[in-house]
């Protein structure tokens, strides 16, 4: 999409998905008056490694001041969440969350679990294999998800259910947000997916 961008000319993407900083577009929640719930850097992670902590920091002011706001951040970098955590101002309408797609990856909720966010999620999307047993512990709530677009790889039914299951037990908010754009085999039998499954359950 942002080479796409780039050669329709778009300003914003001069430079393809080089990692690029636009100050120009930092305050623009602020003019944005009806509450909204804002995706921070949708087609990037604001912990990136070679994104300032001062731009961070302009960052979260901004999130601060416009608190009719909700914003969500999602980073596949809760390392560097964790180790920036002291050094930011974490208002009540952010929200961060981390990425976990398989097993591979939990470590990253050790790392969330380690930050002074208020609300903190996980976005087991796309999910790409069991994860196994969860600690939910200070976790607010999870979304899952398949993967989607050409070659989607395909999500099993169980790997969902056990989350679902898991996050009911623990009194956790889950959200079902999508099966993998992939043709399903008919013994994957979609019509077993349980009731409520696109709903959160408390």
């Amino acid at each position: 999409m942002a080479k796409r961008l780039q050669a329709m000319g778009q300003p914003n993407y001069a430079n393809g998905f080089k990692l690029t900083i636009h100050e120009n577009a930092l305050e623009k929640p602020l003019e944005w008056k009806k509450p909204q719930v804002i995706f921070v850097n949708s087609m990037s992670d604001l912990f990136h490694e070679d994104v300032p902590l001062e731009f961070i920091e302009k960052v979260f002011d901004v999130m601060k001041r416009a608190h009719w706001h909700q914003f969500q951040v999602l980073t596949k970098r809760a390392e560097r969440v964790a180790e920036l955590s002291p050094y930011l101002e974490w208002a009540d309408n952010i929200w961060m969350g981390t990425s976990v797609e398989n097993e591979k990856y939990k470590f990253r909720i050790d790392h969330l679990r380690e930050t002074d966010a208020k609300i903190k999620f996980l976005s087991l999307e796309p999910l790409i294999g069991p994860l196994g047993k969860l600690d939910l512990k200070n976790v607010n709530w999870v979304i899952v998800g398949g993967e989607s677009g050409p070659g989607a790889r395909p999500i099993l039914q169980e790997w969902v259910t056990d989350i679902r299951d898991q996050c009911l037990r623990a009194k956790v908010p889950f959200f079902f947000k999508q099966w993998a754009a992939y043709k399903r085999k008919e013994q994957d039998e979609p019509s077993k997916v349980a009731p409520g499954m696109r709903c959160l359950s408390k």
